[in-house]
């Protein structure tokens, strides 16, 4: 059985209930696509400064160095520290909308551009095939027309930033893989989150070159809602999701809990609408989606006790 390390960096407020319901969604769609997932939970930002007087201490920058993913429920200045040591290369932010999902990839600031053409392109080989490249200047455009040459599967349109914007804005579903450079980067992935009535879904990673990447949910609550489970789990679920996907490379499992997160969303109201009416909360979402990962599965014919 394939195993895969995760280190889970939990924080506090709302962390250590959301990243309670990704775990247990993770274990349960591994267990049905046959590999096991290690999780090693370690103290993390003001959690740990509480325990140790460090937001990073030793026991826990050693479990994210020997992880094969890390998959973070809180940001914070930590993970900077955190990050450092990393080999990150490009940055992903994945919208899950009404109608159809898209991923925008970028560089890291500082690191070089053909990295993370490659990897939105070998994205893009394996979806439908179809890539977008935002064209800030002609050597940036060049750069994606000779990686996609390589790769005939893959079909770019070109499209100028106010263009990409407004299929952002409007068009969102027209979309599969972006791949933008990092000057024009921040603000495309503030324009794809969308806004409240939107009810898109956002999660990013920072993708590294070697050893492992970090996964977070793009959108976050206020700690007020902490302790009330009531907070809305789907950002961590699908930042789970593209950890399975572009950390762990477990593309069939990453398809499957995304699949039944849409499923979940389109046949619930989002837990922010409900919390006025007090009848929903945050595992009632993630029972539905636990519900439905077994339909979600693409070989669902086939499943049997693994379900289970």
């Amino acid at each position: 059985m394939r195993r895969h390390t995760v280190a889970c960096l939990a924080g506090d407020g709302l962390g250590p209930e959301l990243m309670a319901e990704a775990t247990r969604t993770l274990r349960k769609v591994a267990r049905m696509h046959g590999f096991a997932i290690e999780e090693v939970h370690v103290p993390f930002g003001s959690e740990a400064l509480t325990r140790s007087g460090h937001p990073l201490p030793p026991a826990t920058r050693s479990a994210v160095l020997a992880a094969d993913a890390v998959l973070v429920a809180t940001g914070g200045p930590s993970l900077g520290d955190v990050e450092v040591e990393l080999d990150l290369r490009a940055g992903a932010t994945h919208v899950l909308c009404r109608r159809g999902a898209f991923t925008l990839v970028s560089p890291e600031p500082g690191e070089p551009a053909g990295w993370a053409v490659e990897r939105a392109i070998e994205l893009a080989e394996r979806r439908r095939g179809r890539l977008v490249a935002v064209d800030h200047d002609a050597t940036w455009a060049a750069l994606v027309d000779e990686a996609a040459d390589r790769r005939h599967a893959v079909a770019v349109e070109h499209l100028s930033l106010a263009d990409t914007m407004h299929a952002l804005a409007f068009r969102p579903e027209s979309l599969d893989v972006v791949a933008s450079s990092g000057p024009v980067a921040p603000a495309l992935e503030e324009l794809a989150a969308g806004t409240d009535g939107d009810r898109r879904v956002v999660a990013r990673g920072r993708l590294a070159g070697n050893g492992p990447s970090v996964f977070a949910p793009g959108q976050a609550e206020s700690h007020e809602h902490a302790g009330h489970g009531v907070a809305d789990p789907a950002p961590m679920l699908l930042a789970a999701s593209l950890m399975l996907g572009e950390g762990l490379g477990e593309r069939h499992a990453a398809a499957t809990l995304s699949a039944a997160l849409r499923d979940a969303r389109s046949s619930r109201r989002p837990v922010a609408a409900v919390r006025r009416t007090l009848s929903a909360s945050t595992r009632d979402l993630s029972d539905t989606v636990v519900r439905l990962l077994p339909s979600s599965h693409r070989n669902a014919e086939f499943l049997n006790e693994a379900t289970g």
